[in-house]
């Protein structure tokens, strides 16, 4: 028999990935089982819908495994009596006394049942903040980039996913390139007197695509340019001082 989607009971869910990751979300949970079904695009997350089939439940199996048994049993038991009552007729003497028919048990075994267990939900991408992290609000106030906790929390948070307000303090051709640049990007707003925080870079990308811009991208982008800095946890190199981020969404301040 054909089956349709009507036929066919889906349990959903709904996963928050920050802009720009998309892809990336949609293609873990197809991975688990899940079809991709909607996304609702928000301001710095879209709203991923999935679905899969509900797991069928094995009480009908139970219950019909059971059906089957009993029929067999029946069936057992109906041939027993006849042929007791068959070799009855065709025997002269009485049974000797010490000859018993056993009977059935005329009460039916319990029929297990499993409750299918509604799957764990998967634990939300966390985007750290100052507001929701007080490590991050305590990295970007340091005054040495160089300074241990930097290095600490790069190894703590490796591929997690943090927001800052931030602007460009320096930017160059990658290696030569014409469209290719490494930005060096400061906490908090610009200032010609004191640079807080570590020394981010994004390395090796274009200003275009590769900061991923949210809203209106500015007309030119360059030393002193304010933004609302999206990222990827990337490496710390020790000898350079330099905490490698690796751009999720880029907004214009």
């Amino acid at each position: 028999m054909m089956t349709t989607d009507a036929d066919v009971e889906y349990e959903t869910k709904t996963v928050r990935a920050v802009r720009g990751t998309e892809s990336r979300t949609i293609k873990k949970w197809e991975g688990d089982g899940w079809e991709f079904v909607t996304q609702t695009p928000g301001k710095l997350q879209t709203e991923l819908t999935f679905r899969r089939p509900k797991p069928k439940s094995r009480l009908l199996l139970w219950i019909i495994g059971g059906g089957v048994l009993a029929l067999i049993l029946a069936t057992v038991i109906t041939i027993d009596v006849v042929s007791e009552r068959n070799a009855g007729t065709a025997e002269t003497a009485a049974p000797s006394p010490s000859e018993t028919i056993s009977e059935p048990s005329s009460d039916p075994s319990p029929v297990p049942t499993e409750t299918a267990a509604s799957p764990e939900p998967e634990p939300e991408e966390v985007v750290l903040t100052p507001e929701t992290s007080p490590e991050l609000a305590a990295l970007l106030v340091l005054t040495d980039y160089c300074s241990p906790d930097v290095a600490a929390f790069a190894a703590a948070h490796r591929g997690d996913t943090i927001a800052f307000p931030g602007y460009v303090g320096a930017m160059a051709p990658h290696n030569g390139a014409t469209t290719r640049y490494d930005f060096l990007i400061g906490a908090g707003d610009f200032s010609e007197t004191s640079a807080p925080g570590p020394a981010f870079q994004f390395r090796d990308v274009n200003a275009t695509n590769d900061l991923r811009w949210v809203g209106a991208a500015p007309d030119s982008i360059g030393v002193g340019t304010n933004l609302t800095i999206t990222a990827s946890v990337g490496e710390y190199e020790q000898s350079s001082c330099l905490f490698l981020l690796d751009p999720v969404a880029t907004a214009a301040r």
